[in-house]
């Protein structure tokens, strides 16, 4: 998912509207009001965030459970906040947040795990966590981690100091999952939303949106289709994906509308005859 920048303040992450803002931006934005913003958590299995208060409003990014946010305003069952992991501004349903505290101790590391009532696997469950959402466990019973009032199975999560370096390993594990415009959770992705949640994982920060990372994470490499290898990153104008090894892809596409995997030159033949154009750089995070 990418989208251009149209001002000095990038939109996407610059928490300013004509009638409110973030009281840091005092002198750098007209604002009616300038707030400081209250630390705040999402206490969700996910929750969808839209560029406007409106639940039929198109899908921007997810935030899921334990993602740690900024609250600016609450009105009409929305919550305009920022998120603290990429700086993403935009509304939550405001019964997705709760306080700060307990902050998050672990992450789910299965690709998915269900919430229980109690620590027994045949109960009803709750509901389900995704890869990557923080959970703060206060204590153990059995197999299980005690979440808040809910069970977690306690071998489908890790401490946050935990991370999974081969993040191209984690990319393989979500090949099959659905691609869905503004995902980043297990059930559906977008292309920069596996890279960023990829990346999570592996304790490295990222950007939410292709065009973001494509400036900020590695370095420049020759835009040569010889020389790439594990890890590497591949982006086009508005698309970004990630390789497997010297020749082949992974990243989360429309064409397959799916996480999949394909030789390179095979997809940026496609891709430029059919929708992004050519190549516009690779890149490499070095040990």
């Amino acid at each position: 998912m990418s989208r251009s920048e149209t001002l000095t303040h990038d939109p996407r992450t610059t928490p300013a509207r004509p009638d409110l803002a973030d009281i840091r931006l005092r002198g750098t934005v007209e604002a009616a009001r300038f707030v400081a913003g209250e630390p705040r958590q999402v206490v969700i299995p996910a929750a969808p965030l839209r560029r406007t208060p409106r639940a039929e409003a198109g899908l921007e990014t997810e935030a899921v459970m334990g993602d740690a946010v900024t609250l600016y305003e609450v009105r009409d069952g929305f919550a305009w906040v920022q998120l603290v992991r990429d700086g993403y501004v935009g509304y939550l349903p405001a019964a997705s947040l709760g306080p700060a505290d307990p902050a998050p101790t672990h992450r789910v590391t299965a690709l998915r795990s269900f919430l229980y009532p109690a620590p027994d696997m045949k109960r009803p469950a709750l509901g389900h966590l995704s890869l990557g959402a923080r959970i703060a466990v206060a204590g153990t019973e059995g197999d299980f981690v005690r979440v808040g009032d809910a069970f977690v199975f306690s071998a489908h999560c890790a401490p946050l100091d935990r991370t999974t370096p081969d993040y191209a390993g984690t990319a393989e594990r979500l090949v099959g999952t659905p691609y869905l415009w503004g995902g980043r959770t297990s059930l559906g992705l977008d292309c920069s939303g596996l890279v960023q949640l990829c990346l999570d994982l592996a304790g490295l920060p990222c950007p939410r949106d292709a065009d973001q990372q494509a400036r900020a994470v590695g370095r420049p490499l020759p835009l040569a289709f010889e020389g790439l290898r594990r890890g590497d990153f591949v982006d086009w104008r508005g698309h970004t994906g990630l390789m497997l090894d010297a020749d082949t892809l992974l990243h989360a596409n429309g064409h397959h509308m799916a996480v999949a995997i394909e030789p390179l030159r095979q997809a940026a033949a496609r891709i430029e005859a059919n929708s992004y154009g050519a190549v516009t750089g690779m890149r490499r995070i070095e040990a």
